[in-house]
């Protein structure tokens, strides 16, 4: 956004997402600060899915609100339903549209729940069963699926043809990565520095 700016070039908006547990991190301190102050269209769509892994947001921050995080940083604050397409659709849509116009940086906060482990290995048991039976427990997929349907966005047609596609496109790179051999560690490069010229200067001092 700032290399686009000294292009001369306007009407551009970026956009990304993390989880809550990334607003934790000096990372995110340091990229919103910047934003900010450098009213950069930027909007921050964070997942707040209730679990850093297995780390409730009670353990996270200490502020009501991930919103509270907007206020401090003197950026424009959203909340969604993050179980709920149309309402997500609409908000994130209002925040691009705000950043676009000049308003700066938004954060927007979408609340759900993560209904299963943070991994295959993890079993998710430590997730608050009332949390599941809550409003926030609702499985975004299936409301985002029954919305499509009933405003028919999506057929079912469409439906089955996109998830055989995305189940070939992980067959096709789970068998690519398979035949792939592995790492040797005596021939791979493993230089910290990606500039060759610098990884040199580093062995050799």
């Amino acid at each position: 956004l700032m290399a686009r700016r000294f292009q001369g070039k306007a009407g551009h908006v970026g956009a990304t997402c993390l989880g809550e547990g990334g607003t934790s991190t000096g990372a995110f301190h340091e990229g919103v600060n910047q934003a900010a102050v450098e009213k950069l269209p930027l909007v921050l769509v964070v997942a707040n899915n209730q679990y850093a892994y297995s780390t409730p947001s009670s353990k996270q921050f200490a502020c009501q609100s991930l919103l509270d995080k907007a206020v401090g940083y003197g950026v424009t604050g959203h909340t969604a339903d993050g179980t709920d397409l149309l309402d997500c659709l609409d908000v994130v849509g209002q925040a691009v549209q705000y950043a676009r116009m000049g308003g700066g940086p938004q954060l927007v906060v979408a609340r759900l729940l993560r209904l299963c482990g943070h991994a295959v290995h993890d079993d998710a048991t430590y997730i608050d069963p009332r949390l599941k039976a809550s409003a926030v427990g609702k499985d975004c997929l299936k409301v985002a699926e029954t919305q499509l349907f009933d405003r028919k966005w999506l057929t079912r047609e469409m439906l089955e043809t996109w998830r055989q596609e995305i189940h070939n496109e992980i067959e096709q790179s789970v068998a690519t990565v398979q035949r792939e051999h592995a790492p040797d560690p005596f021939r791979e490069k493993w230089e910290a520095l990606s500039s060759k010229h610098l990884g040199e200067f580093s062995a050799a001092q």
